[in-house]
């Protein structure tokens, strides 16, 4: 099952998707060992370049998410064991991956649950302020405060560099990111458009939290959201107004 839904990639998209894992593997296994760039800069590095480098796999993996539900869910749990048993023999970068790779998959086949464009504009409408109030005084917070080491190990961690403080992006944040863009090419919007909207608004969101010193974090969620409905806003609402008119009809 799993081997059939790898059959959807091109070759070309084979080889970029797993020359990109490697050069993330290696950028995380050698990102504290580079030369220390001035806050700033390191900020302006890990917004402009490590940000969309780590969302760029879910990109070219997208034909996966064509895959049946079964398949997908398969795919997640290999994925998810494999990152446990290289993170309990000490190859961290490679499990630090191998979650981004869980979760990517994840979000695909959440994706096969949505039979109506309308029902994701829905979710990317109400999913924010889930985010900000579980951010803010819910699950995420006292994960967060409380049990920081839980968060570390099943948040996917992007290294600043250098030795800069890490950013670490949790599960719902790929999850959403991943279900939006399969969304986008499964219903037919602006597939490319939407990724960099999602990708500037997130790394808009990590330059925050860089400038407001007193803020440990911020929900992701929100960018993530916006990201995909701006974009494909006329679309979407033009889908919400077919599918009021359709019970009148």
């Amino acid at each position: 099952m799993v081997g059939g839904a790898a059959s959807v990639l091109t070759d070309h998209r084979r080889i970029a998707l797993a020359a990109t894992l490697a050069g993330l593997v290696a950028y995380c296994a050698v990102a504290n060992r580079l030369p220390e760039l001035p806050e700033s800069l390191g900020v302006a590095f890990l917004s402009a370049v490590v940000l969309p480098a780590f969302v760029a796999p879910i990109l070219l993996a997208l034909p996966l998410a064509r895959g049946d539900l079964r398949a997908l869910l398969v795919g997640a749990v290999l994925a998810a064991g494999l990152a446990a048993g290289l993170a309990a023999v000490g190859a961290g970068s490679a499990a630090n991956i191998g979650k981004l790779a869980v979760y990517t998959l994840v979000g695909f086949a959440f994706l096969t649950l949505f039979e109506e464009l309308w029902w994701i504009a829905l979710v990317a409408v109400l999913v924010p302020w889930v985010d900000v109030w579980s951010v803010a005084a819910g699950p995420t917070e006292y994960v967060i405060n409380e049990r920081p080491g839980i968060f570390e190990r099943i948040s996917v961690e992007l290294p600043g560099i250098g030795g800069a403080p890490t950013v670490n992006v949790g599960p719902p944040d790929v999850l959403f990111f991943a279900l939006f863009l399969a969304a986008t090419e499964r219903f037919g919007l602006r597939v490319g458009w939407t990724w960099a909207a999602m990708t500037a608004c997130l790394a808009g969101t990590l330059v925050l939290v860089w400038a407001w010193d007193d803020v440990a974090g911020l929900p992701a969620l929100p960018a993530i959201c916006l990201g995909f409905l701006v974009p494909n806003a006329d679309r979407l609402i033009r889908d919400v107004r077919d599918a009021r008119a359709r019970p009148a009809a």
